[in-house]
Order: structure tokens, then sequence, then C-alpha cells
């Protein structure tokens, strides 16, 4: 998941996110890692852009994740931060 948030709210959004919101992914039991990156090469667009990477032993596993949690947590994240992000997300196979 790939995510631009405001520099406005960035410090609050990273802090809920590293206390809150990736322990909820992780607590559904399917992924089995996740890594936190930050962008460096930022175009100056008001913003600071981070991707989350979350690890799945198979598509099974991650096909269940996005079926029964994936829809509730991404409605957690748009309740708290509105207006305030834009996102998009991928499905990356390790080769």
């Amino acid at each position: 998941v790939t995510i631009n948030i405001d520099e406005a709210v960035e410090r609050d959004w990273l802090r809920w996110m590293k206390t809150n919101h990736i322990p909820d992914v992780m607590a559904t039991g399917l992924p089995v890692a996740n890594k936190v990156l930050k962008l460096l090469t930022e175009v100056d667009n008001g913003g600071v852009t981070y991707t989350f990477q979350y690890f799945f032993n198979t598509m099974e596993d991650f096909v269940t994740y996005q079926s029964l949690h994936q829809a509730a947590l991404q409605q957690q994240h748009e309740d708290r931060y509105q207006g305030k992000y834009v996102s998009f997300r991928t499905l990356l196979e390790e080769v």
C-alpha cells in the first residue's frame, strides 16, 4: 500500500499506523511480516509518501485477508484521515 500523507498530519498518522493500524493488520494472523518504507525521492507536492508492505505465505492467505479484513481496516484509516491522503494498492510477487 503506497500512501501520500499530508505533511500537517504526518507525525500523528505515522504514529497511529505503527501503534494501531499495522498491529491490527498483523493481528488477523494472515500476514507473516511487514515493512514500512519512506520514499526519499519525493516530489514537492505537500505530502510525504510511504509504502507499507505486508507479506503472506500464500495467495490464499492474501485473498482471505482481503475478503475478511481489508475493508474494515481501510475504513478505520479513512475515518481518521479523510481528505489528508491519497493511496493506491499493488500486489507484488517475489521472483
